[in-house]
């Protein structure tokens, strides 16, 4: 599904200790989710420049994301990549709009990526 070892060697790049593959994994969807919270305090309290730093950040896991996608591995890649570009187009109108609903759907997708993740990496380890 993923090709972890990319993902893993980038993460490894920059200084920062990872467990495993699949808890990189499981830390961009915390990161989406960290960052989404940001995003929307920041539409909250007017802050056009916070606004957008944190939605960028947020896309930017998502384009790793993508970019770390297995396609040999059969349909589940393709699935996620339509989802995870679906979840960009959505950040970047919740920045355009201010709107905190966008930025609660994506968060509703994420956890439940993030539930189901954990759940499959339990078993698989």
């Amino acid at each position: 599904m993923y090709n972890n070892n990319l993902a893993y060697n980038t993460y490894a790049q920059n200084n920062v200790g990872v467990e495993s593959p699949y808890k990189l994994i499981e830390m961009l969807y915390e990161g989406i989710l960290r960052f989404n919270t940001q995003a929307k305090k920041a539409i909250k309290e007017g802050d056009i420049e916070r606004r957008s730093y944190w939605i960028k950040r947020s896309s930017a896991v998502f384009t790793e994301l993508i970019s770390t996608l297995d396609f040999t591995q059969g349909d589940i890649a393709h699935y996620l990549h339509g989802l995870y570009t679906y979840q960009l187009q959505l950040l970047t109108l919740a920045g355009a709009e201010k709107n905190i609903e966008r930025l609660d759907e994506v968060n509703k997708v994420v956890q439940g990526l993030l539930e189901g993740w954990r759940e499959s990496t339990d078993v698989a380890q």
